[in-house]
């Protein structure tokens, strides 16, 4: 009788943790759909335009850091988005197209080697099941920009504000307050 309350017991135990196990999960899942659709309605609000539409997948998130791969008309490209201080909203980091993969741009855009490994992995992973074309729309973003928390690009160095009047965005992308340059992906660190 004793075994048989014991092996009861284990089976209770093991129902519960298992339990508490898949609500942690489903907790932890909710969450990051609650920062993925976050993130996107960030870009949405910064880039999104009646005549050119914004389409944002996928987005990748680890720590307070997420990349989001978007399309607009034939362009494309990669935002690095970080957690905002408070950690209550998401930031637009910088922009940027293929070096956004590699986890030693994101270590110069100020990630911990280990986390922006992990985002690089991650971002691979999302990735392997996109199209060749939608890879290279991806890739068409040149060089990086460096954004402001609410989507604009703040002053280049040597560049004042009167060398950005008259010319927008991204290059294609339309961001209505950020200015496209094409720089190295080192500049990322600036």
């Amino acid at each position: 009788m004793t075994n048989a309350l014991h092996a009861a017991s284990r089976r209770s135990f093991a129902l519960v943790l298992t339990g508490v196990l898949c609500l942690t999960s489903l907790g932890a899942h909710a969450d990051q759909t609650a920062d993925s659709q976050a993130i996107r309605h960030v870009l949405m609000k910064t880039f999104d335009r009646p005549d050119a539409r914004l389409r944002v997948d996928p987005v990748v998130i680890h720590k307070s850091h997420a990349v989001a791969d978007w399309q607009q008309g034939d362009r494309g490209g990669r935002a690095l988005m970080r957690r905002s201080d408070d950690g209550k909203a998401w930031e637009i980091n910088l922009c940027s197209g293929d070096g956004l993969r590699q986890a030693a741009v994101l270590e110069q855009a100020g990630m911990p080697p280990a986390d922006a490994k992990a985002l690089a992995s991650a971002l691979a992973r999302a990735e392997s099941r996109l199209d060749k074309a939608t890879l290279a729309r991806l890739a068409s973003f040149e060089g990086t920009v460096r954004m402001g928390p609410h989507g604009e690009h703040p002053p280049v160095a040597g560049h004042g504000a009167d060398a950005h009047r008259g010319h927008d965005a991204h290059a294609g992308h339309g961001a209505p307050h950020a200015h496209g340059h094409s720089s190295a992906a080192s500049n990322a660190a600036k």
